[in-house]
């Protein structure tokens, strides 16, 4: 029986898929702890709050024909086991696919991609940063064999870098940049660090973030 472990649901959201109106599944569990994450409940692979998938298809049926989609994010989706079986359940009732990635199972998301509409993909720094960034090592090298396989798949995407001043210097984001040109990545966005949610209070109050400082010294 397919079973994801999912930490939260939003039912109506216009922002996790750009021009779509979609609920948004959050699945529990990452292998990743960014600091400047604003959904640290979500990282644990056991959060406190449960939610049953059974429940999850019931909700979902019954908004056929309401909603554009549905969102698979986190925490890290390509995490769960059971994620493409989970994927092919709701397709199968009508919906586009969304996933929101980093791109830490290059395998998984190989096997998910054929499945998938759009891709929301977080590309957290120069492949040489990468460890800093994530806690973990060798996440750049598995980020960017992910990176390259969503760009040949011909699946719709949008790249996204979250940034906070005392994390990424300016150097370190025109290297960025350059990579993902290279791998042949287009409209590469960079969106500034978002303060609720996250619980390293050095990136809440950092002074740089206060005084308006962007990182690209």
């Amino acid at each position: 029986m397919t079973e994801i472990r999912v930490g939260g649901l939003a039912r109506l959201s216009s922002c996790d898929w750009p021009g779509q109106l979609v609920a948004t599944i959050f699945c529990q569990g990452c292998p990743w702890a960014c600091r400047y994450c604003h959904n640290p409940h979500l990282i644990p692979a056991n959060g406190d709050t449960q939610i049953d998938w059974q429940t999850v298809l019931t909700f979902l049926k019954g908004r056929c024909g309401l909603l554009d989609g549905v969102v698979f994010s986190g925490g890290e989706p390509t995490l769960q086991p059971h994620l493409e079986s989970a994927i092919k359940q709701v397709k199968a009732m009508g919906f586009r696919i969304g996933l929101h990635t980093g791109g830490p199972y290059p395998g998984r998301l190989a096997q998910i991609l054929p499945l998938v509409d759009w891709v929301g993909f977080d590309i957290k720094a120069p492949k040489k940063a990468y460890d800093r960034i994530t806690g973990a090592r060798h996440s750049g090298n598995k980020a960017m064999r992910s990176l390259r396989l969503l760009l040949d798949s011909g699946v719709a995407y949008d790249l996204r870098t979250t940034v906070h001043p005392d994390l990424l210097s300016k150097e370190e984001l025109l290297e960025l940049a350059a990579e993902v040109s290279d791998a042949g990545g287009k409209d590469h966005r960079i969106q500034k660090f978002r303060p609720d949610g996250c619980a390293d209070i050095d990136l809440v109050n950092s002074l740089n973030l206060v005084s308006g400082d962007s990182g690209q010294r």
